[in-house]
């Protein structure tokens, strides 16, 4: 369970980018968007380095 809202966001786009990874037809642009997004909230929450 998500404790404040930077980990509910964090759990939105894992689950979003998660989900693109499955289709045929994935917008790449976005795609790469959402995983630096989750990259920099990993950082904001002291996951990584």
């Amino acid at each position: 369970m998500p404790i404040n809202q930077t980990e509910t966001n964090l759990e939105a786009i894992t689950v979003t980018i998660a989900y693109l990874e499955k289709q045929e037809d994935t917008d790449e642009e976005l795609l790469k968007k959402l995983k630096d997004e989750r990259t920099n909230l990993l950082k904001k929450l002291n996951v990584l380095g």
